[in-house]
């Protein structure tokens, strides 16, 4: 079963005094516009918050990405702020995984669940029906610009294979090459930072992650 390809810009990338400026230059040309929250707890940076995801505009939906500890404290805040999908991290709920992606749910938000690259698939197969996507990290969360860690395509082939019609993104290095070996993989969701809005031409760039 073959998904069709979705491309999701991370603005962790982009110019953060003109964010909206830079959401209207692409989201014309994209799936969904990913948000990465970090809390400089579970990861070693500090982003933005639910009242910054308020006020962002977008023509496609906005997916915030919860490299945070304790996210079910948090995750009421960023549907009311607007967030169409909420994606948490397994080792960040470890036990609590299930109550915290059916209170996603109902919030009337899509709840998705990412695991780090060291973490192994087995983790997340309880949980595989309970999501919308599997977001799989190829860099250790953080910090963007950092290199692609090809180890992680076999998670992707094995989540895919349990569970074909599910989608399954990739975030970390995403480039024409690694994003064409991610979806060979089973990938379906390609998350990009630095390699579109680094671009000269983004809608260029897009346009060559889709191909």
């Amino acid at each position: 079963m073959s998904l069709p390809i979705k491309i999701a810009p991370s603005i962790l990338s982009a110019d953060f005094g003109h964010l909206n400026e830079e959401i209207a230059s692409v989201d014309e040309h994209v799936d969904f516009i990913h948000v990465d929250v970090m809390d400089g707890h579970f990861v070693p940076n500090l982003t933005l918050g639910a009242p910054v995801v308020k006020c962002l505009k977008s023509r496609v939906p906005i997916e915030c990405h919860l490299m945070i500890t304790n996210p079910e404290k948090y995750v009421e805040d960023f549907a009311k702020a607007g967030a169409a999908m909420i994606t948490i991290h397994v080792e960040a709920t470890g036990e609590r995984t299930e109550e915290v992606l059916e209170q996603i749910r109902a919030l009337g938000v899509k709840p998705s669940l990412s695991l780090n690259p060291e973490t192994p698939v087995e983790i997340i197969e309880p949980y595989l029906d309970l999501v919308d996507m599997v977001l799989v990290m190829s860099v250790h969360p953080g910090f963007g610009g950092q290199s692609f860690i090809a180890e992680v395509l076999s998670k992707v082939t094995r989540i895919h294979e349990l569970k074909p019609e599910l989608d399954i993104c990739m975030d970390g290095g995403i480039n024409v090459e690694t994003g064409r070996q991610s979806v060979e993989a089973g990938a379906n969701v390609l998350v990009a930072g630095s390699y579109i809005f680094g671009a000269q031409d983004r809608v260029r760039a897009i346009e060559a992650l889709r191909a």
